[in-house]
């Protein structure tokens, strides 16, 4: 009978640590993929970002030694990602091949409209209106410069509505990460609680609290890596398979970044497991003796 109930008893402490184990991958995968939304949604607001720039239009008549010269110092400055001179010729062939036809032969080279410019891309932190004037005040600046094109409109919605959608984001993320650690500590305390005789019987032989406490700890943080290495693979697989399916998203995804994500996966599955376990025992070391059986 004995036997029986060691069995049982064994059974149920399997039971509690498996369960342990999905419910922290469950809600590690969750925050994983969630950081994977927001890694997306930051580099998709520096690529958008990064495509907004000036046209540079030059003045009739201006050297093409003074627009390379200005180029050059263009290419010097931090806001600026990718400078590109576009000759009248190339702004010709350009516009010949968006209308389909050669204009020019209708208005001859002479009476051609189209001037010398610069095609200047910014980095994405400079990629905002306020920035973006005081480096068109700077541009225009330069005496070769007959004016500076670009969509004020539409730079002031995108930087809004990219503002708008990073708040949102990180409110649901503080939100579910909240969630994710009161559902792990729960978790975590109904593992602990199917052990509570277990502590109970080693502080009467008088084992002291650390002895009790370390090797649920590391059992606990065992659980958060080896949750945390589930929920990776899972979050692993997802992504190649996306991939596959959305080949331009591997533009979108930086190494670097997808590297932080995944250590922070893993360090939060130890941290939440680890102190889940660390307070749940502690709870049960000093409670009174005739509340076990509650």
């Amino acid at each position: 009978m004995g036997k029986n109930e060691d069995r049982h008893f064994q059974r149920r402490i399997n039971s509690a640590y498996f369960t342990s184990i999905i419910s922290i991958t469950l809600v590690l995968f969750t925050l994983g993929f969630l950081g994977l939304i927001i890694i997306q949604a930051k580099s998709l607001s520096n690529y958008i970002k990064e495509n907004i720039g000036f046209e540079i239009i030059m003045k009739p008549g201006v050297k093409e030694a003074d627009i390379l010269h200005l180029k050059k110092i263009l290419d010097t400055r931090a806001y600026v990602k990718s400078a590109e001179y576009i000759t009248t010729e190339e702004a010709t062939r350009r516009l010949s091949d968006i209308l389909g036809e050669d204009f020019i032969d209708f208005l001859g080279n002479e009476n051609n409209p189209l001037l010398p410019s610069i095609d200047l891309r910014f980095n994405a932190p400079w990629a905002n209106s306020d920035s973006l004037v005081v480096i068109e005040t700077e541009v225009l600046g330069n005496k070769a410069v007959k004016e500076v094109y670009y969509q004020k409109s539409l730079v002031h919605l995108i930087n809004n509505n990219l503002q708008k959608i990073s708040f949102v984001l990180l409110g649901f993320s503080l939100m579910l990460l909240f969630i994710a650690i009161a559902l792990v500590n729960n978790t975590i305390r109904l593992s602990v609680y199917s052990r509570r005789f277990n502590i109970r019987t080693m502080q009467l032989v008088g084992a002291t609290e650390s002895f009790i406490r370390q090797p649920f700890v590391v059992k606990g943080i065992t659980q958060g890596i080896v949750s945390a290495l589930i929920a990776l693979a899972l979050l692993s697989g997802i992504i190649v398979a996306l991939q596959k399916q959305i080949p331009e998203l591997a533009l979108l995804i930086r190494l670097e970044s997808l590297g932080w994500l995944y250590l922070f996966i893993l360090v939060l599955g130890m941290l939440m497991a680890g102190f889940s376990t660390l307070f749940s025992v502690r709870k049960y070391l000093r409670m009174n003796p005739d509340r076990l059986f509650g």
